[in-house]
């Protein structure tokens, strides 16, 4: 049986009643929401507002107009940067970004967004006083992520963001590892907007996310068409989340992203991520004290999300992996993980580096396995013919 420590990825498996929404809402109300006013229909438009209030309530949102389903936090991202930024506007980011975050920028800097970038340290966290700093000047908006998906380091956000709001600049969270697997709550982290996505940390189905957006943000609507409501009117005076909703949304996932809230609830968020918490102080322990390994991100006793990457010497990420997977069974991520930069200040832009990342379903046999499968291959003699 495979060991799955690709979470970080996409949590796998999801819990029971993740799948269990999805084919009830498939089989029983699979009709379009809020484009009808018989049984089904509406059905499918309650099970929409009652995941918006639950995710609006997971994040401490007071009013779920604010809360917009998504693709995933790539879409979220794009709709916010996009939707809010405009020629001659200044952006602050970091060196560590993802590149669903760097990419939708260098695409605005084409058009005339200044995009200014703070550093980070070798072990992936920012340098927050040159984030003030930088934001202090005249920008538009400040947008990091909340946890690195390469090191795991965890940016201290719920400062920057009270700090930026003296400042009248808003933050833009990329939360796609945060959510589900850290706390995050708008009252404690007053972000203007938070991007996350539902296939990780939150345990629901791939090709459903959420954008939060402050109502005291407003954003341009990137895409128009029909939204089941007012279709006399033109789409930027619509309300919110109409506004920003255009077409049939992804029912089915949506219903799943419901029921992965749901979980994690009532096992207990706090229990969940404690446990993962244990998890990643072991995987951080046994790897590190493996010849031949070297273990990135954060030291030993500092918070980090629930993931680890390292390296084997003389061996490739790619290789390494694919060694873990063939001989072991055991399912990790390799290669630069979508994220150039944090490779870059860890000095792994060349080679990548291998992640194991940890979910709800993840046990300390699989950590004992893992550092094991691990040890075995670093200190093992290289086979004839392979790097």
């Amino acid at each position: 049986m495979t060991i799955y420590l690709d979470n970080a990825a996409s949590t796998c498996p999801k819990p029971p009643p993740v799948a269990e929404a999805v084919n009830d809402c498939l089989v029983n109300y699979c009709a379009n929401p809020g484009r009808g006013a018989h049984r089904l229909a509406v059905a499918a438009a309650r099970i929409i507002f009652q995941a918006r209030q639950k995710a609006a309530s997971f994040l401490g949102v007071e009013d779920s107009a604010n809360i917009i389903f998504t693709q995933n936090a790539t879409d979220s991202l794009n709709i916010a940067l996009h939707g809010l930024l405009a020629p001659g506007d200044r952006v602050v980011t970091s060196v560590v970004e993802h590149n669903a975050v760097l990419r939708p920028l260098m695409a605005l800097a084409r058009r005339g967004v200044e995009v200014s970038f703070a550093g980070a340290d070798s072990r992936g966290q920012i340098d927050a006083e040159e984030v003030l700093t930088l934001a202090g000047s005249g920008a538009r908006l400040v947008v990091l992520s909340h946890a690195s998906n390469v090191g795991g380091a965890i940016s201290p956000l719920a400062e920057i963001a009270a700090a930026l709001k003296e400042q009248e600049v808003p933050l833009l969270v990329d939360a796609a590892q945060s959510g589900g697997s850290l706390p995050l709550d708008v009252k404690t982290l007053p972000a203007g907007m938070i991007a996350l996505t539902g296939h990780k940390g939150l345990l629901g189905p791939q090709g459903i996310g959420m954008l939060y957006i402050s109502p005291e943000i407003e954003l341009r609507s990137l895409r128009q068409g029909g939204t089941g409501t007012r279709s006399e009117e033109e789409q930027d005076v619509l309300a919110r989340p109409d506004r920003y909703e255009s077409g049939t949304l992804n029912t089915p996932g949506i219903a799943g992203l419901a029921a992965g809230i749901d979980f994690l609830e009532n096992e207990g968020f706090e229990k969940i991520t404690e446990q993962k918490n244990v998890l990643v102080s072991k995987l951080f322990a046994g790897l590190g004290g493996v010849e031949n390994v070297t273990v990135y991100g954060p030291l030993a006793g500092q918070p980090r999300a629930p993931l680890v990457a390292f390296n084997v010497a003389g061996m490739t990420s790619a290789e390494l992996a694919a060694r873990l997977d063939r001989e072991y069974d055991i399912a990790s991520r390799a290669g630069l993980h979508c994220a150039p930069g944090a490779h870059r200040v860890m000095g792994t832009l060349e080679s990548g580096a291998v992640r194991l990342s940890i979910g709800p379903f993840n046990s300390a046999a699989d950590i004992d396995a893992a550092v094991e499968a691990v040890a075995a291959i670093a200190t093992s003699p290289p086979v004839k013919g392979r790097p």
